[in-house]
């Protein structure tokens, strides 16, 4: 029989549609003798060893994520493309029925992240080459999804943030056809949030690609920005392979563009 108390703790920390790990749950003070028994008599469902869910519902890749980002020790936020995504702004379309979901952090990701039977495959990207810890969780540059009513809410990048981000991927992970696509569109950005998103980013290359876009797309905002105070770095950097040097922003960019 299961400890009246302990089984009501359980409910309110794993409602429906988030997960949770045996370790996360005695942190919040379950034993592990609660947590076997609860497993045995089907209280708890185990999805793979050490992770739990309290009932049969399906899992979305927001929950496994709301669920992440309050069991973590590092800041987890979904960013680049996701980010983006969630504002209407990727011109994104799902060609399958897994969703890639970027998810950027200075920690490493949980082993069982990807072993869990779910609609998503999530794409962990360090954020140790991109962002200062005081740009990390500065909620000033992170907005809120509320994807299910009573449950927390996912943090995600603003567009400012994320586009950043997302240019770290070019070309390896996302095109130069689709980026210039998606900055296309981005006439709304704050020059408020990306001054110092620029002044404070580590991707000397996501730097110059993002201000060659903005250049190439002559958008309203690039006039507030002071390019010639961030850190550039000197000499060219190759991101479109065999393409041609724009000599403005000293990189290679495709001869077509």
């Amino acid at each position: 029989m299961l400890n009246t108390d302990a089984r009501q703790r359980l409910k309110t920390l794993l409602p429906s549609g988030l997960v949770a790990t045996k370790a996360w749950l005695q942190q919040q003070g379950l034993d592990l003798h609660f947590i076997d028994n609860a497993v045995k008599s089907r209280t708890l469902r185990m999805l793979v060893p050490g992770v739990y869910v309290c009932d049969e519902t399906p899992l979305s890749w927001q929950g496994i994520v709301s669920s992440l980002q309050r069991m973590q020790p590092a800041f987890i936020t979904v960013g680049g493309i996701t980010a983006l995504n969630l504002e209407g702004l990727a011109h994104y379309q799902i060609k399958n029925q897994i969703v890639p979901v970027s998810l950027y952090s200075a920690g490493s990701p949980p082993a069982w992240l990807n072993k869990i039977t779910a609609c998503a495959n999530f794409e962990w990207r360090g954020t140790r080459r991109l962002w200062p810890d005081s740009i990390i969780e500065n909620a000033a540059y992170l907005r809120e999804n509320q994807w299910r009513q009573s449950l927390p809410p996912l943090h995600y990048s603003g567009p400012e943030r994320a586009i950043i981000e997302l240019l770290a991927d070019v070309p390896k992970n996302i095109s130069f056809e689709h980026v210039d696509q998606i900055m296309q569109g981005l006439f709304t950005l704050s020059p408020r949030k990306l001054e110092p998103l620029l002044l404070a980013n580590c991707s000397i290359r996501s730097k110059r690609l993002f201000l060659w876009l903005a250049e190439r797309h002559n958008h309203a905002w690039l006039k507030y920005l002071k390019p010639e105070q961030y850190e550039l770095g000197s000499g060219k950097r190759v991101i479109a392979h065999s393409g041609r040097l724009d000599t403005t922003w000293n990189i290679t960019v495709p001869k077509d563009m």
